[in-house]
């Protein structure tokens, strides 16, 4: 068969193990999860006799050391996908559950139901814990899901399929509702984007290129953020300590990351005195400073910032650092350059609090506390499937819930429309 002919196949195929994937009970579900953990670790060192395959291709390929960090496997991140597994089982199931109910003045009861998605398509890059974390929640919501990872991670993500669908088959599931993309020819995520007919979203993970190529040419609704230019305003209120503290974690303890630190807003009030202190710090931790005049009046080792530094995602040790005039000029700044991703306030004023969370339109909004917690394990939502800044159907990091949908159930006892 043709590639295009393969992916119809595992499409169609998909959709027909997704009708039993919805009947199959909160039970059943648990222990086909809780024995594909198992397995995981059962077959440690195959998986990472797999891994080393893509790892020595990548290293041929000249992928960079963040890079081959991402793919790599271990005895430890082995296990960080089996526990990643585990704490899906122990989730609450959403499948079945009714939101809420009211009486319509007929008598007829009306509520919503929350119901599995359907066919869940994942194109995502470089990490091979996605495989496991991404079947593990679409399988709990009662989905079926094909991925497909990129080229560089093509033997581990087989290998780890191969043993979560062993179980699927051991449990009596059919593997189709777990397929994995075999070949890394472009062609087949073209393909895949094209199969509306059978598969109901598509969650594109990795850069922002990605991303806008999936976007670019799906006919399927897409769930996406292309980049996560984060910010932490420190109020005039704030405690220095505090403010220290947040705008380190947020900015060095993993600064590759989407809801890593981007750009510093510090209230004008307080400039003078806050400003060499963190500039200091993050200068001793190797982070490059790029600010307005006001900051590199107090910290002349600051490079002069421009238009696009207010707009970038570095993904690296760059922040760049502006004064603002108060909360206002704070919030137009988020709203108008930020990406709808996270965003913090550290303040000791409640009233500006409240204002930073009503009126700071992005996904996630954070008050005296890191933007790094913009993370559905962060969030007690467990294993994440993504992070969307789109507002239909999901707005933040997704978890269980975000892979259901809702329909309307209706009781009556005889009723008919006049």
């Amino acid at each position: 068969m043709t590639i295009a002919e393969q992916i119809r196949t595992i499409a169609a195929d998909a959709r027909q193990a997704a009708i039993a994937m919805a009947k199959l009970p909160t039970t059943a579900k648990n222990d086909l999860l809780m024995a594909m953990a198992m397995a995981l670790i059962n077959n440690t060192p195959h998986l990472i006799d797999e891994n080393r395959k893509d790892l020595e291709a990548g290293e041929k390929k000249g992928l960079s050391a963040a890079m081959l960090d991402r793919l790599m496997l271990d005895e430890a991140r082995v296990k960080a996908m089996a526990d990643g597994l585990r704490e899906v089982a122990n989730l609450p199931d959403p499948v079945g559950e009714v939101t809420r109910m009211w009486k319509r003045p007929n008598g007829l009861m009306v509520g919503k139901m929350r119901i599995p998605l359907g066919v869940i398509g994942i194109i995502y890059e470089a990490r091979p814990n996605v495989t496991a974390d991404a079947a593990a929640l679409c399988l709990k919501a009662g989905n079926s899901v094909i991925l497909r990872g990129g080229s560089e991670a093509i033997h581990s993500n087989l290998a780890i399929a191969r043993i979560l669908g062993g179980e699927m088959e051991r449990a009596g599931i059919p593997k189709a509702a777990l397929s994995v993309i075999p070949f890394p020819e472009r062609e087949g995520v073209l393909e895949m984007l094209k199969q509306e007919e059978f598969i109901d979203l598509i969650i594109p993970r990795g850069g922002e290129s990605l991303i806008r190529f999936v976007v670019e040419h799906s006919k399927i609704p897409v769930i996406k953020h292309y980049k996560g230019v984060c910010h932490v305003f420190v109020d005039a209120s704030a405690d220095f300590d505090m403010a220290e503290r947040i705008v380190v974690n947020a900015k060095v303890q993993r600064p590759g990351v989407c809801n890593a630190l981007e750009t510093l807003l510090i209230h004008k009030d307080v400039a003078e005195t806050f400003i060499p202190r963190i500039a200091r710090t993050l200068t001793d931790l190797k982070v490059e400073l790029r600010g307005d005049d006001c900051v590199r009046q107090f910290a002349p080792q600051a490079k002069k910032a421009t238009e696009e530094d207010w707009q970038a995602e570095y993904l690296e040790l760059i922040l760049a650092v502006r004064v603002v005039d108060d909360l206002d000029e704070a919030i137009d700044h988020i709203n108008a350059y930020g990406s709808l991703h996270t965003e913090a306030i550290v303040t000791g004023d409640y009233h500006n609090s409240q204002r930073f969370i009503r009126e700071v339109n992005s996904s996630t909004v954070l008050v005296n506390a890191s933007t790094r917690f913009a993370d559905g394990n962060q969030l007690g939502l467990g294993a994440e499937i993504g992070i969307s800044t789109t507002k239909l159907h999901s707005f933040g990091p997704m978890g269980l819930e975000d892979l259901t949908t809702t329909k309307f159930i209706v009781y009556g006892d005889g009723q008919i429309r006049a």
